[in-house]
């Protein structure tokens, strides 16, 4: 009968997955059919309650809703610097730190991305920087999935450590058994110890993924199709990802989750530009797009961007300030605790507790939202770039009517979500369905749990859209698994931390990031391209994690040989991969 349920729990995922990803049907159809599905079987299988359901589902809309918003200010700051003619310059300020793509990807995506991460999170990164690499003129598509790819390494200490200080402390904080079991180490100090455990994890594997990163830009958008033509930047990769990883590492032992992310980002950005307006370690080969006359339809999105040859009008400094802005704001509503508590204090939150008389509650903190402070942003760009009325209302129009087009998907996506994490029957004898499948998978797992482990976490971001919902759904569940295998308490942090590592992942394909990413630059519907592309770095990460959290726990060699095997695996058979070799004329 358990294994009927566990089935039975897989099926939104599935249908997900069919529809999206192997059929490549919209994300608006997609989530609609698992809304319906998840809803069903939540009434009909698992006994939940309607009021609950319904509960659920306005959660998500409201949840919804405030993803949107972000969506639209990162669309309305786009197109206020294209009306208002930065982006020319900026496009110039970044040929002349190299006009290699691959360059420009690892600085704007890995670097700056990682930057707006740690800063807030969410899946800012993707809303800011996928329209700025559109900017630079890469393809709308290559610009999205950089910008998911790189939503891995800084997640878990994205926004100022939120998945790390609210997902994971919550998970295993105030339990008697896990103070029993660690004792006489403290929580707080246990947190402290898998924080460090976290970011050993992600450095020793994302230290790989400006490589990764540069290899899938060449693979699926260079003339060539060919994985190897990036892997030829190995040295400025390698180069780039150390300058973001160690200083990653030993912030998180000197401060602690809130800064590892934003400032080895910056430490990472003050290293690798000098050096990259220097030539060093930069590729010798400079890597280019095709002509945009013989990109395929699959490149495009609807957002236009100036003609690439305009001239531009201000310098690079005066275009790109209105982006330091938004980190500057994002950090100081982050870090400084009076006007953190002015912009989510009662006043300026919308409360919906106890929806239908249930314990699900809602909330909305628009004046919180990095969405706020795009627009407000963006009304800024009208003195700095002197525009006039028109032009800020032409790009406002723009940006509504590219954010209504995301709308129908975000809004049956993450009421799917909440209604699949609520699903847990109404007289408790059936867990919810996202944990039933962690139950599942540890049943048959046992020592090998690490290697699954990752997994769970991984499929908690993909359900959730979030890195901290999905430690707050399983740190407890998986240091309870841990301490089931006879795991010491140290053993069990590793468990943890592994938790949150797939956790962070999972961001590359979750569906709330991927539909804001899409509609950012105007590829609604197109979702499941995208998710097919980043399932490869995604599969890397959490197998690496896997592997390298076997090697930490039981301290065999053969899983240190096994982590190696897997990178040559990975890059190798990539890098043999090669698609079809576009047909662009002699004398194009």
């Amino acid at each position: 009968m358990g294994t009927i349920y566990t089935l039975l729990a897989l099926a939104p995922i599935v249908v997900v997955f069919v529809l999206m990803v192997v059929l490549g049907r919209s994300a608006k159809l997609s989530m609609g059919a698992a809304y319906v599905v998840t809803a069903l079987l939540s009434l009909f299988v698992w006994g939940s309650s309607g009021a609950i359901v319904a509960a659920a589902t306005v959660n998500g809309i409201i949840t919804a809703i405030t993803l949107l918003f972000i969506v639209f200010g990162a669309i309305l700051l786009l197109n206020t610097l294209k009306e208002g003619g930065a982006l020319s310059a900026i496009r110039q300020g970044f040929m002349d730190v190299s006009p290699d793509r691959r360059v420009q990807v690892i600085i704007v995506a890995w670097l700056f991305g990682s930057l707006i991460e740690g800063s807030s999170g969410f899946g800012t990164p993707s809303a800011v920087g996928a329209p700025l690499l559109l900017a630079l003129g890469f393809p709308a598509m290559a610009a999205v999935m950089s910008m998911l790819v790189i939503q891995s390494t800084p997640v878990s200490f994205g926004a100022v450590g939120t998945p790390m200080i609210v997902g994971v402390t919550s998970g295993i904080d105030n339990k008697a058994d896990v103070a029993a079991a660690i004792a006489p180490t403290t929580p707080a100090d246990y947190i402290l110890q898998i924080i460090h455990d976290v970011a050993s994890v992600h450095a020793l594997i994302g230290v790989f993924i400006p490589l990764m990163l540069c290899g899938l830009l060449t693979r699926f958008f260079g003339s060539q199709r060919s994985f190897a033509q990036g892997l030829k930047a190995w040295r400025f990769a390698i180069f780039a990802g150390i300058a973001f990883t160690v200083p990653y590492v030993i912030i998180s032992r000197l401060l602690g989750a809130e800064f590892p992310s934003m400032l080895g980002a910056l430490i990472g950005l003050l290293i690798v530009v000098p050096a990259a307006r220097k030539g060093l370690f930069v590729p010798k080969d400079t890597f280019q797009f095709p002509e945009k006359a013989y990109w395929e339809r699959e490149r495009l999105g609807t957002v236009k961007v100036e003609d690439e040859n305009e001239t531009p009008r201000f310098s690079v400094l005066r275009a790109f300030s209105p982006y330091v802005l938004v980190v500057i704001l994002l950090v100081i509503t982050r870090t400084v605790p009076a006007v953190k508590s002015v912009l989510t204090g009662d006043s300026a939150t919308l409360s919906f507790p106890n929806l239908f008389d249930t314990d699900i509650s809602s909330s909305a903190q628009f004046l919180f939202s990095p969405g706020a402070i795009l627009i407000l942003v963006s009304l800024i760009c009208i003195g700095i770039f002197r525009m006039n009325g028109k032009q800020y209302w032409d790009g406002f129009t723009a940006s509504a009517k590219t954010m209504s087009a995301a709308a129908p998907a975000l809004l049956l996506a993450v009421p799917m979500v909440q209604v699949f994490i609520h699903s847990a029957s109404a007289d408790g004898s059936l867990a919810s369905m996202p944990i039933l499948l962690a139950q599942s998978a540890a049943s048959v797992a046992g020592n090998a749990w690490p290697n699954i482990s990752p997994w769970v976490g991984s499929l908690g971001a993909f359900i959730a859209g979030s890195n901290t919902v999905s430690n707050m759904m399983f740190s407890y569940f998986q240091f309870s698994t841990a301490q089931h295998l006879a795991f010491t308490p140290d053993q069990s942090a590793i468990i943890v931390a592994l938790q949150a590592v797939g956790g962070a992942a999972g961001n590359m394909i979750c569906v709330h990031n991927v539909v804001a990413a899409c509609a950012v630059v105007g590829m609604v519907n197109r979702e499941g391209e995208v998710v097919r592309k980043t399932l490869i770095p995604m599969v890397y990460y959490v197998v690496m994690a896997g592997f390298i959290g076997q090697a930490l726990i039981t301290g065999n060699t053969i899983w240190v040989i096994a982590c190696i095997a897997w990178l040559f695996v990975t890059f190798g058979g990539l890098s043999l991969a090669r698609g079809r070799p576009m047909q662009i004329p002699a004398n194009a």
